[in-house]
C-alpha cells in the first residue's frame, strides 16, 4: 500500500512539473518566430532607397502637371484675348467712337477716343485685365516688335475703328521654359485669328 502511494505522489509530481515546463517551451517558440520575422523586415537603406524613387517620380509628375497647366492657361488666355478683341470692335462700330488696346507689363487695357483723348474702361467687358501666373506678351507691328511701356501709352497701339477696320497686328503669348505659343493675328477687317505654334520645332 505504500509503495503504490509513492507511485501515485510520483506520478501526481510528473504530472504537475509537465504545465510548468510547457509556457517556458512556448515563449521561446514565440521568441524564436519573432526573431525569425525581424530578420524579414526592411532594412533602413532599403527604406530610403524606396522614399528617393517616391520623391523622384512627385517631382516628375509636378512638372509634368505644371507644363501642361502652363500651355492650358496661355491658350485660354489666347481665347480670351481673341473674343474681347472682336467685342471691342463691335463697340466701336455700334457706338461710332474707335476703341483702342493698350498691352502693360502685368496685362492689358481697353480705352476709347474721347475727343483727343483715350478713356480707360473701368468696368464691364472691356475693363483692365492682369496676365495669370508669369504669362508673357510680345507685341509687333509690320514686322517690328514693339515694346511694351511700363504704363499705359496715350494713343493705343491697336486701334478698332469705328469703321470696323482693325491695326493690323501679331501678339504672341508665351510661358517660360515652355516651347508652346499661341499666336494672334489681326487683320485690318477686323478678324482675329489664333494659332498654336510649337517654336521647337
Amino acid at each position: 500500500m505504500v509503495s503504490s502511494l509513492r507511485m501515485q505522489l510520483a506520478d501526481s509530481s510528473d504530472a504537475m512539473a509537465v504545465p510548468a515546463f510547457e509556457p517556458s517551451q512556448k515563449r521561446g517558440a514565440r521568441h524564436s518566430r519573432a526573431h525569425v520575422d525581424c530578420s524579414h523586415g526592411f532594412t533602413l537603406i532599403e527604406i530610403l532607397v524606396v522614399v528617393v524613387i517616391l520623391a523622384v517620380m512627385a517631382a516628375a509628375v509636378s512638372i509634368a502637371l505644371s507644363g501642361a497647366g502652363g500651355e492650358r492657361q496661355a491658350e485660354r488666355e489666347a481665347e480670351r484675348l481673341q473674343a474681347l478683341i472682336g467685342y471691342a470692335c463691335e463697340h466701336a462700330e455700334i457706338g461710332g467712337r474707335p476703341v483702342g488696346l493698350s498691352f502693360v507689363p502685368g496685362g492689358f487695357l481697353f480705352s476709347q477716343r474721347n475727343g483727343e483723348t483715350w478713356k480707360t474702361f473701368d468696368q464691364g467687358e472691356l475693363r483692365m485685365r492682369d496676365w495669370p501666373g508669369n504669362l508673357r506678351a510680345e507685341l509687333s507691328r509690320d514686322g517690328r516688335r514693339i515694346e511694351i511701356p511700363p504704363q499705359p501709352p496715350e494713343i493705343p497701339p491697336i486701334v478698332c475703328f469705328a469703321s470696323g477696320e482693325l491695326t493690323p497686328f501679331r501678339l504672341e503669348l508665351s510661358v517660360p521654359d515652355l516651347a508652346l505659343r499661341w499666336r494672334l493675328d489681326g487683320a485690318i477687317d477686323g478678324s482675329v485669328q489664333r494659332e498654336r505654334r510649337d517654336v521647337s520645332r
